[in-house]
């Protein structure tokens, strides 16, 4: 999917055509209320009259909708689940709108009648965004022109938020990016429940060993955070990964999805994305290396008051910090109930991406080093 900055005509206070949804299996009647709620949030506080409203998979915290008004124009509808939270997403919504006024691609949304971002006096809180197709993420697919691509858009997004009022950078030391006597014993809690469960299915004896494994490697980790100089902390997008990045060709259509305004590591957070687990494993070490700097020298020439130190840090630093996650480990003890076939094959790929960086990390980190200074 993309966004675009397409600006809703306002239409008369109406009630709203009975809108048509995406099939679906017997007995949903939950979905089905809450599309005629979109459909009336739509109408009221939108002044927009919808043909068609379709769920769409992907969300974790909202529930994400395609819809199509009567003139056949797309949207995106986010409605969210935790109205104690509206505050903090309002924040990541005008986190975006700051960022798209200094000229990033961002995520751009639909006011409502009352000019506000979020909807949130009819059934149904929401946000209303304008939806534009034939777009693919970066998860998985950093290849070719796309490094300097990613890497210009997010070189243009620190840039501007370096420069976001909640607070200004600073230098924070760059061992402390991770606890790593925190990532010991949450390790070891994982271990000890698995030990203690009563029959453990092929993914959990896996998420078992690898979760030794970590353990057994985390000396090496802390070691490789120690010898980290000072880094760059300021406001980031903060959830930077792959699903969040569209790409339109060969160019990044936009930058989704913003958390609110918190500041964190540079380093990590270019990490996050150009340390890609898909990424890393379907090229060679030598020609994802060859990415990872064209990714890193767009960054630089996008916004050149990033230190040098931040981006060849990077690489330890997204090392890591996958290597101290617990997550997607973790998930069959916390939530069991959310394991599926995908979440078992990310653990999968994503731990045996750490592994590799963390094997070639003193061969990549001087590479890299070489070409950025």
């Amino acid at each position: 999917m993309r966004f675009d900055e397409e600006t809703m005509s306002t239409a008369s206070h109406q009630p709203a055509p009975k809108p048509v949804a995406a099939p679906s299996t017997p007995g949903r009647t939950a979905e089905a209320e809450q599309i005629e709620a979109i459909a009336d949030t739509l109408v009221l506080a939108y002044g927009l009259q919808p043909a068609e409203i379709s769920r769409i998979p992907e969300g974790t915290a909202t529930d994400n909708y395609a819809i199509v008004d009567q003139t056949g124009q797309r949207h995106f509808a986010k409605v969210y689940r935790i109205r104690d939270r509206l505050d903090l997403e309002r924040a990541s919504v005008e986190l975006s709108e700051y960022a798209a006024d200094g000229g990033v691609s961002t995520a751009r949304a639909t006011r409502t009648r009352e000019h506000e971002l979020i909807e949130t006096h009819g059934r149904l809180p929401m946000s209303l965004w304008s939806y534009v197709p034939h777009t693919a993420t970066a998860e998985g697919s950093l290849m070719g022109a796309r490094w300097a691509a990613v890497g210009t858009a997010m070189g243009r997004l620190h840039s501007r938020l370096a420069a976001h009022p909640a607070t200004a950078p600073t230098l924070d030391p760059g061992a402390a990016v991770c606890d790593v006597a925190a990532s010991r014993d949450r390790f070891e809690r994982l271990i000890h429940a698995y030990q203690h469960m009563p029959r453990l299915g092929e993914f959990e004896t896996w998420a078992l060993q690898a979760a030794r494994e970590r353990q057994a490697i985390l000396g090496d980790v802390e070691r490789t955070l120690a010898s980290l100089p000072q880094l760059t902390v300021q406001v980031l997008h903060g959830d930077m990964a792959g699903p969040n990045v569209l790409f339109k060709g060969n160019e990044v259509a936009a930058i989704v999805d913003f958390r609110p305004p918190t500041p964190g590591y540079l380093a990590w957070e270019i990490a996050r994305l150009g340390c890609d687990p898909e990424s890393v494993l379907d090229n060679s070490a030598d020609s994802w290396l060859t990415g990872y700097t064209d990714f890193t020298l767009a960054y630089r020439d996008a916004n050149p008051k990033a230190s040098a130190d931040d981006l060849v840090s990077s690489l330890r630093v997204g090392c890591a910090a996958m290597l101290c996650s617990a997550f997607p480990l973790s998930v069959p003890v916390e939530r069991p109930h959310i394991v599926d076939a995908a979440l078992e094959g990310y653990g999968r790929v994503r731990h045996e991406a750490a592994l590799k960086l963390l094997d070639r990390l003193p061969v990549m980190e001087a590479a890299l080093r070489k070409a950025v200074r």
